[in-house]
């Protein structure tokens, strides 16, 4: 693990006028100089991969924390339920024969085999996220267990479906607690898990992604995320306090293991690596190709751009794997992905920049449309922090992003009526909450796309628009850069030119002479703010 010291390291501040720095925008990059004194902070070095994958999951299995051993636990002619994370995570994707749980649902299987369990059935967690394809399916667990497993007994979990869902319970807070009625009646739940933030695992896995609409509104509200004080930061996220009270009521009526693992910085391959790097730190190489890069993405059309990105498979290497009882597993899981992630950060600024990159976890094979620009800008870059925010209260945030109005029909069809319809009324979540959100969740039209077709749920939007609800509110004002003047106004944004531009009109807003900081991100990391 690094030391405080290297950590430091990863903060530089801008010496020279006209400095430049590269900046994420969708699908293209900028290159534009900051002001003498900015503070640039970039994510950690990546760590050293697990040498032996294999040798390490079956450590895991045979050495569970607070369970007995995975073998032990199977029997004959009893009932398991292997469900993994869908295509939310990670971003980008790993290439199939990488991709963890391809491996350790192998594993699994062929533990089921040596104690002559036969009764199994794989459920991608989906959750209210749409449906995964065939061959997304197959990108994650493979072609040995998709050619023995699909479609019958290898499916993705239905949220709408009446029959195959059942309320288990309510927690003391009365939150009602549905999970997917397979998972429920098993003898053993399995869950394979990958960890690409520290929002994400431990109990929520289970009640995101195997749950219904009425489990999710207790958690996915305004009330509920707008006291998150940083989704990033479990022990003073609202949002776990509820999955926590939902998972001990699963803890009371089903017996499930689960397994969980941590990723390194290796998002980019190759032909991306000066990404990997600081800028003071490029090659004559790095630099040529960087420019090579970003003046080939602007000559070319949109549609070329996004399936070039959307092509790209990250060489992640897995830093960690542990299986047992959740609440252990995911403690051990928090502290690698801290180890990995966090930066030390002394001080607020008044003004914080961050590029927002082409994709998020709901567009996958899918377009960025306005409501997920929303969602990746203030809601979970805002977010990526513990302690305090990196920008003060009141400041301003300066986003990098096109934000062009695209949308996909198909995957995202409430999505463009939010936009169309409800935006153009009101702003105001909790307005939209009371207004709107039943109406949207429970359309028969939209039902229908997400079981039958490649949609979001209908309520799906809503939950976007809360999720960056506590950012939007925290800032006094967010610019985007170019951004289209038309969708900033309508999500209430404001837009300018260039960086340089974007400073000068937050001068106004902060002061003249303003601590600025640059977020350089992907790869995903934390910033832990000591005020």
């Amino acid at each position: 693990m690094a030391s405080h010291k290297d950590r430091e390291r990863l903060v530089i501040h801008v010496e020279k006028p006209g400095e430049k720095f590269l900046f994420h925008c969708g699908e293209q990059f900028l290159w534009e100089s900051l002001p003498v004194g900015t503070r640039i902070i970039y994510p950690p070095s990546s760590f050293p991969p697990i040498e032996n994958l294999d040798e390490a999951i079956e450590k895991a299995l045979d050495n569970p924390l607070e369970a007995d051993p995975l073998s032990a636990q199977l029997r004959r002619a009893m009932k398991v339920t292997i469900a993994f994370d869908d295509l939310s995570l990670p971003l980008p994707p790993m290439p199939t024969q990488r991709d963890p749980r391809k491996r350790i649902i192998e594993k699994v299987l062929e533990k089921c085999a040596e104690k002559g369990v036969t009764d199994i059935h794989l459920i991608a967690a989906t959750g209210l996220h749409r449906r995964m394809t065939p061959h997304e399916i197959r990108e994650r667990v493979g072609k040995r267990v998709v050619g023995e497993f699909f479609p019958d007994r290898l499916y993705n979990h239905d949220a709408e479906d009446p029959d195959g869902n059942v309320m288990l319970g309510t927690t003391d807070h009365g939150e009602e607690v549905w999970i997917n009625r397979r998972a429920a009646e098993s003898d053993l739940l399995i869950y394979v898990n990958i960890n690409l933030t520290s929002m994400n695992g431990g109990h929520k896995s289970i009640n995101v992604g195997l749950t219904t609409y009425r489990s999710l509104r207790h958690h996915h509200n305004v009330h509920t995320l707008i006291n998150s004080k940083s989704y990033m930061d479990p022990p003073n996220s609202a949002l776990h306090q509820v999955l926590e009270r939902m998972g001990r009521v699963v803890a009371d009526h089903v017996k499930s293991f689960q397994i969980e693992t941590t990723l390194n910085t290796d998002t980019f391959p190759h032909i991306f690596s000066f990404l990997r790097k600081p800028e003071p730190s490029w090659t004559a190489w790095d630099a040529a190709n960087f420019q090579f890069t970003r003046k080939s993405l602007k000559a070319i059309p949109f549609s070329l751009r996004w399936r070039i990105w959307q092509g790209q498979r990250a060489p992640y290497g897995i830093t960690s794997i542990q299986a047992g009882q959740v609440g252990a597993v995911h403690k051990h899981t928090l502290e690698q992905l801290i180890g990995q992630q966090a930066v030390p950060i002394k001080g607020q600024s008044d003004i914080v920049i961050a590029g927002v990159p082409y994709l998020s976890p709901y567009n996958v094979n899918s377009i960025m449309n306005p409501i997920l620009t929303w969602v990746l800008s203030v809601g979970y870059c805002f977010n990526l922090y513990r302690g305090q925010p990196l920008v003060r209260k009141g400041g301003v945030l300066i986003f990098t992003h096109p934000l062009y109005k695209r949308f996909h029909s198909k995957h995202h069809p409430s999505y463009i009526d939010f936009y169309e319809k409800i935006l153009t009324d009101t702003r105001e979540p909790a307005q939209i909450e009371q207004k709107y959100e039943e109406k949207f969740a429970t359309n028969e039209s939209y039902r229908q796309m997400f079981r039958q077709g490649y949609a979001y749920h209908g309520v799906h939007p809503f939950y976007m628009w809360y999720w960056g609800i506590y950012g939007a509110r925290w800032a006094g004002k967010v610019i985007f850069v170019p951004g289209d003047p038309d969708v900033a106004e309508r999500l209430g944004f404001e837009v300018a030119p260039t960086v340089a531009e974007a400073i000068e009109r937050a001068k106004d807003f902060v002061g003249p002479s303003p601590h600025i900081s640059y977020f350089h991100w992907p790869p995903i990391f934390v910033c832990d703010v000591e005020c």
